[in-house]
């Protein structure tokens, strides 16, 4: 069988396969999904992207040893960060982190995240990347939160695969890490009707977020912060 022919025959099967699509309460590993038109379907989760501003201009223009400690450092504390609140690490793409919450409060959890990842590549990252380096290099960054129904379904070849999330969360979240990182926190409607008070008011009582519409993706309303939560 040529390669033309798996594919052939893999498009086939899975074209005219019906799905099997059980509830999960946990997110799930890749080795619990079958290769099959198999699904774990989780009520609502929501989806972090993290990711690394201008990785573009800092492979091409930066030393390569340079470029690499900024893309360490900066994965290592938002997946840390990820972790510290409740969430699960389900991929890494080249400078960005995905992340995905499923408890009862989600949305605070992420956004909760997302204001610490903030002070993190501010005042952490950035500093201990000027003691090493000369030059006025600013590590900058973007995260894109949504929640939605999501599903999970294996995909790849046996022996190479991994977890596809399908659903608006997954999608949207990753879109939203593509605008501005002047204000780095980006959430949908639905993420900012979840909140509590303590995720939308600062200490002085002003919002911490600034609505904007969004032209892109069907004039959806969505918000943007350019606030941060200290860590120890």
């Amino acid at each position: 069988m040529t390669i033309a022919d798996e594919i052939r025959a893999n498009a086939k099967t899975t074209f005219g396969s019906a799905w099997t699509v059980r509830d999960g309460k946990t997110v799930p590993n890749p080795e619990d999904i079958k290769h099959s038109n198999d699904a774990v379907r989780l009520e609502r989760a929501t989806i972090l992207y993290a990711d690394l501003d201008g990785s573009t201009d800092l492979v091409e223009k930066k030393k390569w040893q340079f470029s690499g400690q900024v893309y360490k450092s900066f994965l290592y504390a938002t997946s840390r960060l990820i972790r510290n609140h409740g969430g699960s690490i389900v991929s890494y793409d080249g400078d960005r982190v995905m992340g995905i919450f499923i408890s009862g409060r989600q949305c605070n959890d992420a956004v909760s995240c997302a204001l610490e990842i903030h002070y993190a590549v501010k005042h952490i990252v950035q500093a201990e990347l000027e003691k090493k380096w000369t030059g006025d290099f600013k590590v900058r960054h973007v995260v894109g939160i949504d929640t939605s129904e999501i599903r999970a379904a294996r995909t790849g070849v046996r022996g190479d695969n991994d977890i596809v999330w399908i659903g608006n969360a997954a999608n949207l979240a990753a879109k939203l890490t593509a605008l501005n990182a002047d204000t780095p926190t980006w959430i949908t409607k639905r993420v900012h009707d979840y909140l509590d008070t303590k995720q939308k008011v600062g200490s002085r009582g002003e919002s911490m977020w600034k609505k904007f519409t969004w032209t892109a993706h069907d004039n959806d309303e969505i918000y943007s912060s350019n606030f941060w939560r200290a860590i120890n």
